[in-house]
């Protein structure tokens, strides 16, 4: 490659990091990685991880090095990615809790919705956002909120009931979302409202309610001026903003009324200072409320909060622990409810019941202790979604590391010691690999796929509280156990088997290695015992001892023998069938006396003290078998067929557990 060539790709590295052949700064990262932990420091973009490859081969690098660098590079390209990531989910949840927040200190209604509006585009990275609200007196909707938008037109667009997009959301109560809104038939166009999308220059649009109880009182928007598509998390999100915007559009309502309340009652000053005190505890309550989202407290410290306010006792109870009516009606109506003397508050997000406050022995409430109620009720529901997406996350990070290690993809140790240790893992201890697969036959495949998520959510658990980890892995599930000391791996085994289809209510099978000791250092053994399990799977299944577990240390030899689809039970029929068959009917011990004859060597006077019976008996059912199977029962192919066909026979006995 001539110079010329050379020196433009130079001068594109030179603002990326070093060159390759320069010396390493004292304490700089040896090696090929030290250009790109540079890259990773510095949050560069994902095209400048394509430079020190550039500049290896423009220099005339060894193919090695150049395949090094590359190897290098896809590492840190998914480290990056993998950052961004967790930087776009704490983005996510830092800035739904400063709109929490916002809330709970709530003063001007409109800067808290300037601020939700702000923060939904921001996080979803559209051209724009906005918000529209429903106006009751003249029965159509208006623009309340707008963010991004620069056509004048569209800032002050004013809807009729049912028209565009938005109308279809308000109608609907459900999330909406077009790529392209001129090619959309499923709502009605009319010319002013296209003229405005058209002056905005929006194509892709994304709308979810804004809700209180059964209403729907507006909706908020997110667009783009280009083809788009919105992904599921992005329209939960925008939802969980629309709460939110929901909340403060109630809470300034509720002080509305409270103030014209206060007003109405100016000449009894006993009552006025009631209710000053019932606002101060509402105050205080939100307040308290804001600081326990923001140093991350519990759905109990949310309880205990909001009973030391209302003076009562308040609890977080299960959806099915709650009373069946009074939840139903609460969460369709977005309000707490009496139920005899106590109260029910529904805590839901979007479809999703999730469980109840109840305030008990309370029946006389004020309304604004009602709303303090509701309002404790909305941040368990957001307490609860950030405790499920934190739970995700380390399920699929715990999964990550299984795959990895199945896979072989990180060999060195001590990174895999690491990864571990942050999972409150040890790789060094030792431990025994499981494969889990349901025995059931599901009516069609969404169903199918619902059971598998059921498995996995239920193995992930389990392997976070035993210390170990658990992944989905070819139709089925794989865990990776630490092993007691005084355990065996079938013991292992069964107890998962037990477990997890009393978890999932469903038959789960479940095969398991030898125990196997220092994965960190040898992570090529964590893939030979997943073979070693699935294997053992493969026989239960095969022996027809669906939703039991076992060990390879079960079958003996018969592990070797016993993968892929082989006809057990017709060899076994084939075999030894007519002689089986003959005991059923007769309730005679020939099968019996053939495993005991095989035992002592063949040998009818040992036969018979092994059986306490005559040896003219021995006698006469060898005789017997011999009629059932023929004359060459006793050659030594038949012999070993017999034998085999014994064991398999025993072992498809259910195993007393």
């Amino acid at each position: 490659m001539s110079r010329d060539h050379v020196e433009p790709v130079e001068r594109s590295v030179s603002d990326a990091e070093a060159p390759l052949g320069a010396e390493a700064a004292p304490g700089a990262p040896d090696g090929v990685e030290a250009p790109y932990l540079e890259l990773l420091a510095r949050g560069a973009a994902a095209e400048a991880y394509e430079r020190p490859v550039l500049l290896a081969r423009a220099e005339g690098r060894p193919a090695e090095r150049i395949a090094a660098l590359e190897h290098a590079k896809l590492l840190a390209l998914r480290v990056r990615s993998e950052l961004e990531g967790r930087r776009r989910r704490e983005a996510e949840l830092s800035a739904l809790f400063e709109t929490a927040h916002d809330l709970a200190g709530l003063r001007d209604v409109d800067a808290v919705l300037q601020a939700i509006v702000q923060r939904a585009r921001s996080l979803l990275g559209t051209d724009v956002a906005y918000l529209s609200l429903n106006d009751p007196v003249r029965g159509d909707t208006y623009m309340r909120v707008t963010e991004g938008s620069v056509a004048a037109r569209f800032q002050q667009l004013r809807l009729g009931m049912g028209e565009g997009l938005g109308g279809l959301v308000a109608q609907t109560a459900r999330p909406y979302v077009t790529d392209d809104y001129f090619r959309d038939d499923r709502f009605l166009h009319t010319a002013t409202i296209d003229a405005g999308v058209h002056d905005e220059g929006l194509v892709a649009i994304l709308g979810v309610p804004l809700t209180l109880g059964a209403n729907v009182i507006g909706v908020l928007f997110a667009a783009d001026r280009r083809a788009r598509v919105f992904e599921r998390e992005q329209i939960a999100l925008l939802g969980s903003f629309a709460a939110l915007a929901a909340a403060a559009i109630d809470t300034a309502n509720l002080l509305t009324e409270t103030r014209s309340a206060l007003a109405g009652l100016e000449r009894a000053n006993e009552i006025i200072q009631d209710r000053s005190a019932v606002i101060e505890r509402a105050s205080d309550v939100h307040d308290r409320l804001a600081e326990l989202v923001l140093r991350g407290g519990g759905v109990h410290d949310v309880a205990a909060a909001v009973a030391e306010v209302l003076d009562g006792t308040v609890e977080f109870t299960e959806a099915a622990a709650a009373p069946a009516d009074a939840l139903e009606t609460s969460r369709a109506e977005g309000h707490a409810v009496r139920h005899e003397d106590d109260w029910i508050a529904a805590v839901a997000a979007g479809g999703e019941l999730l469980g109840a406050l109840v305030l008990r022995g309370h029946p006389g409430l004020d309304p604004v202790d009602q709303r303090t109620l509701e309002r404790a009720a909305m941040v368990t529901s957001l307490l609860l979604l950030a405790r499920r997406s934190a739970a995700e996350a380390e399920q699929r990070v715990r999964g990550e590391l299984l795959d990895d290690l199945l896979d072989a993809r990180d060999r060195d140790p001590r990174l895999l010691r690491e990864r571990a240790s942050r999972l409150h893992a040890d790789l060094d201890a030792t431990h025994v690999v499981l494969a889990a697969r349901l025995d059931c036959a599901a009516a069609d495949a969404d169903q199918e796929a619902a059971a598998r998520r059921r498995l996995w959510a239920a193995a992930s658990h389990l392997a976070a509280t035993r210390h170990g980890l658990a992944a989905a892995r070819d139709g089925g599930t794989v865990l990776l156990l630490p092993l007691d000391p005084g355990d065996t791996a079938t013991e292992v085994a069964r107890r998962t088997a037990r477990h997890l289809g009393t978890a999932v209510h469903e038959a789960v099978t479940v095969g398991a290695s030898a125990p196997v000791r220092g994965l960190a250092a040898r992570p090529d053994a964590v893939v030979a015992a997943y073979e070693e399990g699935r294997r053992c799977l493969d026989a239960l299944r095969l022996l027809g001892r669906s939703g039991d577990g076992a060990a390879a240390e079960d079958f003996g030899f018969l592990g070797l023998l016993l993968a892929g689809d082989r006809d057990v039970t017709g060899f076994v029929d084939r075999t030894i069938g007519q002689v089986v068959a003959y005991d059923e009917r007769r309730g005679t011990d020939l099968v019996r006396t053939l495993d005991a004859y095989f035992a002592c060597g063949m040998s009818p006077a040992r036969t018979k003290d092994e059986l306490h019976v005559h040896v003219n008996t021995v006698a006469q059912r060898l005789e017997r078998v011999g009629r059932l199977l023929g004359d060459d029962w006793h050659s030594p192919a038949r012999a070993l067929e017999i034998q085999l066909a014994l064991r398999l026979h025993r072992l498809a006995s259910p195993i007393p557990h």
